[in-house]
């Protein structure tokens, strides 16, 4: 998942909310994502990084207690971040544009300022890291490099004591489709992503387009997570397996995203039939129940009208591989090793922001149909880059993808500083090696020592 707003340059244009008092329209939500539209000069990228914190030899780390999550935050807190408070609980942690949030299971993320180029994301990220390693390092915590827990069972993983995630924990048994991994996917799972702003409609209909059509070859790229509970998994990426078993409803491809005229209405169409997890008053969220945003705007919620503000906290609640809010999230990776992270904000770059480059990486994939897309996406997990696709196999795609990429990072402002971060992407993609592929060949080494396996797998030393 991801927290609920990564800082972007605000709307070249203004807000379309409605006027105080009026019933919220369809309209008006359309309107929402229109008032993101920005000047290309103002575009800017916010990474979100995932990491999962062990203890030396592997366990989950508790919450609670001197060298808990909790500790961590608290000695975070004393080196200059602000910090937001739920039932006496520290929830996030903010200094200048960087906010660092908790995931249900207690994985720590980086939700980073927006900046101009992937390179100066890099930095940020860089720096989080060290600093985040350090404290935990001082508690005999480590952050490892994963897309999923390699050790302990889901109910080893204390939940993180806040309001939003005990209503969403109740909410999948109830009225998530297909939901069986859903507590999984909440506890066990990590991933980075980015995020980009938009010129107009059509320009982030295209950019969406294109990053549904990719975004398998990303996540076989990227796949990071072949250890569960101690053993070697079927999976290369363990976390895409998850998440095909958590709520349909509201997650994976949306088929409209490839129509010629997609188009924002579509998109809100969409979110206005999944059903919401609650409904936040002074601070309480109250379990909507399966209600609908679009019965909320016609009935309202116990005397309550639905706002802007409802629309915003709907969005967040909403996980499709490529998601809208007032920019565009691409969400398809597994968290990593660095150099992994370090390269997605490039690779999506040069893919997205570029309309070269853009529509030539649709056209590695622009004539499959919706089904095959399913399925590739469903194979991924298992096949990882092996995975066939129109004839090709996604090794090759990947390289071309890298490719594509590079060239249209040599388009972009910056573009200079954010080449070389692809490197260590586009070998892994003549290679047909995805991190997941070291991270089994490590687990062997050591023979599945997990001492052994947290120090090869440290964030800050991959």
């Amino acid at each position: 998942m991801a927290s609920l707003r990564v800082p972007l340059a605000p709307p070249s244009v203004s807000s379309t909310t409605p006027t105080a008092g009026a019933p919220l329209t369809v309209s008006d939500l359309v309107g929402y994502f229109r008032s993101g539209a920005k000047s290309p000069a103002a575009f800017r990228i916010g990474i979100e990084q995932e990491k999962i914190a062990v203890t030396e030899d592997g366990r989950p780390v508790p919450y609670d207690g001197p060298r808990g999550i909790a500790e961590i935050l608290v000695r975070l807190e004393a080196a200059g971040f602000a910090a937001a408070r739920e039932d006496g609980h520290t929830i996030s942690l903010e200094r200048g544009g960087d906010r660092i949030t908790l995931e249900p299971g207690g994985q720590l993320e980086l939700s980073g300022g927006a900046l101009g180029t992937a390179a100066a994301c890099r930095t940020v990220l860089d720096a989080h890291v060290r600093e985040v390693a350090g404290v935990a390092r001082d508690l005999g915590v480590r952050f490892i490099g994963v897309g999923a827990r390699p050790f302990g069972a889901l109910d080893d993983v204390d939940w993180l004591p806040k309001r939003r995630y005990a209503v969403m924990r109740s909410f999948f048994p109830q009225f998530g489709r297909e939901s069986r991994l859903a507590h999984a996917m909440m506890k066990m799972t990590a991933t980075v992503q980015a995020n980009f702003d938009y010129e107009s409609e059509e320009d982030a209909a295209d950019k969406m387009r294109t990053a549904y059509g990719v975004t398998s070859i990303i996540t076989a790229l990227f796949a990071a997570s072949p250890i569960v509970e101690g053993r070697p998994s079927p999976f290369q990426s363990y976390r895409a397996a998850v998440w095909l078993e958590t709520d349909a409803n509201r997650c994976g491809l949306l088929p409209f995203a490839f129509k010629p005229d997609f188009s924002f209405r579509d998109y809100v169409e969409w979110a206005l039939d999944v059903p919401m997890f609650f409904v936040v008053r002074a601070g309480v969220f109250q379990p909507a129940l399966g209600m609908t945003f679009r019965r909320f705007m016609a009935e309202g919620w116990q005397g309550s009208a639905a706002t802007i503000g409802d629309w915003e906290v709907h969005l967040s609640t909403l996980f499709p591989e490529v998601r809208l809010k007032r920019y565009v999230e691409v969400r398809g990776a597994d968290a990593g090793p660095m150099p992994m992270a370090r390269g997605l904000g490039a690779l999506w770059r040069g893919i997205l922001e570029d309309p070269t480059a853009r529509a030539a990486a649709y056209a590695l994939v622009a004539e499959r149909s919706f089904a095959e897309r399913e399925a590739l996406r469903r194979e991924v997990p298992r096949a990882g880059l092996s995975a066939r696709f129109g004839g090709r196999t996604l090794r090759e795609l990947a390289v071309e993808l890298c490719r594509i990429a590079d060239a249209g990072l040599a388009q972009r402002p910056g573009g200079a500083d954010d080449r070389p971060l692809l490197e260590p992407l586009h070998a892994r993609a003549e290679s047909g090696r995805a991190p997941a592929a070291d991270l089994l060949d490590d687990f062997n080494a050591a023979g599945g020592d997990p001492r052994a396996l947290v120090r090869k797998w440290e964030l800050d030393r991959l």
